[in-house]
């Protein structure tokens, strides 16, 4: 039995127990017509399926974003490594473990990247743009620099809106001057900067600063319309020239790219064209980046749903 074993350390046939993070769960009816818990597991290295066979609960989706005791065996499935666990209660405050171990952080020095974001926004030199980024800034400092930017497709760990914020704005610093005489920076370093920060209000956060699930205002408004009318009515009180905020409200609701992946309209202007590129391009990087960690080289992943394929690590 081996305890508080890595996840991406675990093989078929170990036995383990310990405590991890319940990233997802629900009870389900097996074809027996037993009930189940079909769970996926955490820790700072990965993530493993995870099946309580003949379990009613008490655990199950509102638990979702909790750290729990395990005890249980990994079996081979399908190719994939699953965990078939035979105990499994909730942790105690009493518990011997490290948190650290168990929630998974941006892997970047969060100080730094905060120091380049307020870098940036205070190099825009319009000053309306720069006006509201300082104003958006001050609102929303303490749950930028921590929340996720995501419930599990990419940066879903602490720290992860500041990670993909701050990995945007650098693309786009980059870009607008390749395309200057096309790309206003000003404005499309503020939309980068402001395009996810209505995430804190669309998301609902466990004890430990994950995403647990969608608000009921994430799920009636969404954050692009959410952003969009946080902006509109910030630019009214700071008395922001109307084409510009109007500019920055397209930018935020066009940076999905596309009504079928969100998007309220579709980008209607150089700026949020290359938005909408710039939030692909971070957000499939950092698919790739969490995928390739636990695919040995040379191999092939499992279907990635978020890219609709399998990827390979040379």
């Amino acid at each position: 039995m081996e305890y508080n074993k890595r996840i991406v350390d675990m093989t078929p046939g170990d036995a383990v127990e310990g405590f991890y993070l319940l990233k997802s769960a629900a009870i389900k009816t097996s074809t027996s017509g037993s009930m189940y818990l079909n769970a996926v597991l955490s820790d700072v290295s990965g993530a493993i399926e995870t099946k309580v066979w003949n379990y009613p609960g008490p655990i199950g989706a509102a638990d979702e974003g909790r750290v729990v005791k395990i005890r249980g065996t990994v079996q081979a499935f399908r190719g994939t490594s699953q965990l078939s666990v035979e105990r499994i209660r909730l942790a105690q405050e009493s518990d011997p473990y490290e948190l650290s171990e168990i929630v998974p952080v941006a892997p970047m020095d969060a100080e730094e990247m905060l120091s380049s974001v307020e870098t940036m926004v205070a190099s825009l030199q319009d000053d309306d743009y720069r006006a509201i980024c300082t104003e958006m800034l001050a609102r929303h400092m303490d749950s930028f620099r921590s929340i996720p930017a995501a419930k599990s497709v990419h940066h879903s760990f602490l720290n992860g809106l500041l990670m993909h914020t701050g990995n945007m704005m650098k693309i786009a610093d980059q870009l607008a001057e390749l395309y200057a005489d096309t790309v206003d920076r000003d404005l499309l370093l503020a939309g980068a900067l402001l395009h996810d920060f209505a995430k804190e209000e669309e998301f609902s956060f466990s004890e430990l600063g994950l995403v647990t699930e969608y608000s009921t205002k994430g799920k009636l408004l969404g954050h692009l319309a959410m952003g969009a009318q946080e902006i509109a009515e910030v630019a009214k009180e700071l008395h922001i020239p109307e084409e510009k905020s109007v500019l920055l409200q397209h930018l935020i609701l066009s940076h999905h790219g596309e009504p079928e992946f969100g998007a309220v309209v579709r980008p209607q202007c150089a700026e949020s064209e290359l938005l909408s590129l710039i939030d692909l391009i971070d957000s499939r990087m950092e698919i790739y980046r969490e995928t390739l960690a636990s695919v040995p080289e040379g191999k092939f992943s499992q279907r990635v749903f978020a890219l609709d394929k399998t990827i390979y690590h040379h």
